[in-house]
C-alpha cells in the first residue's frame, strides 16, 4: 500500500477513520478482507504470495497499516513486511505493537517501510531504513506515502523527481481533507474516498504491470468497525461493504 490518509481522534463517534490505496504488481495475488485468529480477532486482507497483510484492525480497536519506503539505502528483506503487520495486529494496544515492531526490526532484516499503528489512545509512526525512528501523531488528519508523512519527507536521489511530486500530492491530499466545521465521520470518509480515487491527486496509480490494486475505507468507532473494500483501482471499482466479525 502506498497512500494512507487517516483522521485520528477527530470525530467523537470514530477514533480512527482511514482511506488507503495499495499499489502493487498487478500479477501479485491477494484476497479480500476477512476475519481470522482469536485473542485477538483480526480483520484484514491477505497477500496470497507471502501470507501477510498491508492494513487491518483487531477486536481491541488496534489499527495497523503499511507503506513501502523509498530510500537510497539498499536493504535486503529476509522476511515480508506484510508479516510484520500481521504480527503487530496480534497485540493488545498501539504501544504494545510498536514495542514489538521495534524488537522485530532489530532482530530480522526487512526492506524499508513506513508503519502507522493506532488505537483509541495513541497513534504512532514507525520509519525504517536500516534505522528505526518512531514519532507520535497528534489528533487530526494525517497522510502517509512512500516518502514519509505530514510534510516530513525523505527524497531519494534515484527517483527524486517522482518523490517530490508524490510528496506534493500527499500534502495537498492532507490539506484538502482537513475536517470542515461540524463535519461527521461518515461525511469525511466519503470525501476521503473521492479524493483517493481522483487522479488529480496522483494517488490512484496506473502503470505497466504495476498500479493501485485495491483500496480500503475503515471506520473504527467507539463500539463497532465498518470496512469497505474495492478489489481493484478505486477509480473504476466499486467499494463493497465487508462482513465484520470482531
Amino acid at each position: 500500500m502506498c497512500t494512507l490518509v487517516f483522521a485520528w481522534q477527530t470525530f467523537p463517534d470514530a477514533p480512527i477513520v482511514a482511506a488507503a490505496n495499495r499499489d502493487e504488481s498487478l500479477d501479485r495475488p491477494s484476497s479480500p478482507p476477512e476475519t481470522f485468529g482469536s485473542e485477538p480477532r483480526v480483520l484484514a486482507p491477505r497477500d496470497s504470495e507471502a501470507g501477510g497483510t498491508w492494513i487491518g484492525v483487531n477486536d481491541r480497536g488496534l489499527f495497523v497499516a503499511l507503506t513501502n519506503r523509498w530510500t537510497d539505502v539498499e536493504l535486503r528483506g529476509d522476511r515480508s513486511r506484510g508479516l510484520l503487520v500481521h504480527d503487530a495486529l496480534g497485540r493488545e494496544s498501539a504501544e504494545d505493537a510498536v514495542r514489538y515492531v521495534e524488537r522485530e526490526l532489530d532482530a530480522c532484516d526487512y526492506e524499508p517501510l513506513n508503519l502507522v499503528v493506532a488505537d483509541r489512545t495513541a497513534a504512532l509512526f514507525v520509519e525504517y531504513d536500516g534505522n528505526v525512528a518512531v514519532r507520535n501523531f497528534d489528533p487530526g488528519v494525517h497522510a502517509v506515502a512512500n516518502t514519509g508523512a505530514d510534510g516530513r519527507y525523505t527524497i531519494p536521489e534515484y527517483r527524486s523527481e517522482h518523490a517530490r511530486e508524490q510528496a506534493a500530492n500527499v500534502d495537498r491530499l492532507r490539506t484538502d481533507l482537513q475536517p470542515e466545521p461540524g463535519e461527521e465521520s461518515q461525511v469525511w470518509r466519503r470525501r476521503a474516498r473521492e479524493a483517493i480515487r481522483d487522479h488529480d491527486y496522483g494517488v490512484c496509480v496506473h502503470g505497466d504491470g504495476f498500479g493501485t490494486r485495491s483500496s480500503s475505507l475503515l471506520t473504527i468507532g467507539t463500539d463497532s468497525v465498518e470496512y469497505h473494500f474495492a478489489d481493484g483501482p478505486p477509480c473504476e471499482t466499486e467499494y463493497q461493504r465487508v462482513e465484520v466479525d470482531l
